[in-house]
């Protein structure tokens, strides 16, 4: 799964037929602290989630898995939103430590 923030949709007024009526959104990969990762992806909506929700993706053959993605041409769905995200305290002090370097 990937951690992603949702920045943008997708209007595509021609696409394969299986995809009509579905909620195509941009989505960047984000670390569990927020900070932005390299890359974007287009993800089907499975969830009606938002502009700028917190979100969990899921690509490949696990994507055709989501609900309302069977059988269609899908290689990433946004399977959840994100309520919260916490490191255990070790991590945490090690990420606090190399932030001061």
């Amino acid at each position: 799964m990937i951690l992603a923030r949702i920045v943008g949709t997708v209007v595509s007024t021609r696409k394969d037929s299986r995809l009509e009526g579905k909620k195509l959104l941009v989505v960047k990969p984000i670390s569990p602290e927020g900070a932005d990762e390299s890359g974007y992806l287009i993800a089907v909506d499975t969830v009606d989630s938002g502009f700028r929700e917190t979100v969990l993706v899921v690509t490949g053959s696990s994507a055709r898995l989501a609900s309302e993605c069977k059988d269609r041409p899908v290689d990433a769905a946004i399977v959840g939103v994100v309520d919260e995200v916490k490191l255990d305290v070790l991590h945490e002090a090690e990420l606090a430590a190399v932030r001061k370097k």
